[in-house]
């Protein structure tokens, strides 16, 4: 058997010799075996050629599902100017105000999994007069924003309250967009919990983290890459009215689902069909949309060649080492430098924030509480 492989091997070598064929001219980065399986995963080297460069100078937003939130935090401590439009009150200690959501992402949005929350936040923010007034209120009487139903751990007291926040936000997140530079967008999740009179999407699906669920007006859809690229079409329209010159850069969060509400399906094929098909529409915008540019974060900590060597024991969180690697292959591929620039200024009362607290803010773990009853 081995010597018809290796006789084999010997007739398409000498087949190829004879013909042109484009694959004859590839660089070694183009083949598994010298790209991948050669170096291992700790030797992988030119993993990404970026359609555009970052410096300590630009001013670089950021939002998404919980992995963008170490993007932040890497971008402080190398001294780059993340924009932190929205700051704690000054007087509030770090931890506190990592605990009402400051600090966490450019804005107090809170997590947004999808791009059609995305979609829903820029289109509200811009019009905030065209923004669902609906709010939750909890069993104690207290509000909360079906928004961002967990950026006030004790919710709100009246609605008054709720909307100056959202308000603030809206207004924060207008000052965001418009003066960035760089916006950095992790996509996590392609289930959304949506009302079905109104349409309003939800972070979260109502009765998790506030609110009541009600089967009447609460639905699941689970999206597919043409209708966020729809969603994303729509966002860039909109970026492009208010900030031009405004690029973004695309990872897919590499960290797996909590749990999965689509009937009757494993949590493993849930998330199966969920990153590849963030994948696919991350990829293709980065194909579409000169001003777009996908990060592979997803592949350095979640493929095959990796091993999971980079995740905790709950196969769910990724360990300190895991973010320092793709922290370092992220400067190294769009500033030259793997440190970065540590003589920056990044603002050193939001690297204080940003490290109150080493776990991130994560709203979808509060799923795994109805795992464990």
């Amino acid at each position: 058997m081995t010597k018809v492989h290796a006789g084999r091997k010997k007739d398409l070598a000498a087949l190829s010799a004879s013909e042109s064929n484009p694959y004859a001219q590839l660089p070694p980065r183009q083949f598994w075996r010298s790209a991948v399986a050669e170096p291992g995963p700790l030797g992988l080297r030119d993993l990404h050629r970026p359609a555009f460069r970052i410096s300590p100078r630009d001013h670089i937003i950021t939002a998404g599902s919980c992995f963008a939130q170490r993007l932040s935090q890497a971008l402080l401590r190398r001294g780059y100017a993340w924009l932190d439009a929205e700051p704690a009150p000054p007087m509030m200690r770090p931890e506190t105000a990592r605990r009402y959501n400051y600090g966490v992402f450019s804005t107090r949005t809170g997590n947004i999994y999808t791009v059609a929350l995305l979609r829903q936040w820029l289109e509200w923010a811009f019009a905030p007069r065209t923004a669902n007034p609906e709010i939750w209120q909890d069993a104690d009487g207290r509000l909360r924003d079906p928004l961002r139903p967990a950026i006030e751990p004790e919710g709100f007291e009246t609605p008054a309250a709720l909307q100056t926040a959202r308000a603030r936000t809206f207004a924060a997140l207008r000052r965001a967009v418009r003066k960035a530079d760089v916006f950095i967008f992790t996509l996590g999740l392609t289930e959304l919990w949506y009302n079905r009179d109104s349409g309003m999407g939800y972070p979260m699906c109502p009765g998790t983290q506030g609110g009541r669920f009600d089967p009447e007006r609460h639905a699941m859809k689970n999206l597919f890459c043409d209708s966020i690229l729809r969603d994303f079409e729509a966002v860039l329209a909109l970026l492009e009215k208010v900030n031009p010159g405004l690029k973004l850069i695309l990872t897919v969060s590499p960290v797996p689902l909590t749990a999965t509400a689509a009937p009757d399906c494993h949590a493993l094929v849930a998330n199966t069909y969920t990153k590849s098909t963030l994948r696919a529409v991350a990829g293709e915008a980065a194909r579409r949309w000169p001003q777009v540019d996908y990060f592979p974060s997803y592949e350095m900590i979640a493929t095959p060649p990796m091993r999971g060597m980079f995740y905790t024991p709950n196969l769910r969180n990724i360990a300190p080492e895991g973010v320092e690697f793709v922290m370092k292959a992220f400067f190294d591929c769009y500033t030259g430098s793997a440190e970065g620039d540590a003589a920056g200024d990044g603002g050193a009362s939001a690297l204080r924030l940003a490290e109150a607290g080493d776990e991130l803010v994560c709203d979808e773990m509060i799923l795994d509480f109805y795992n464990a009853r």
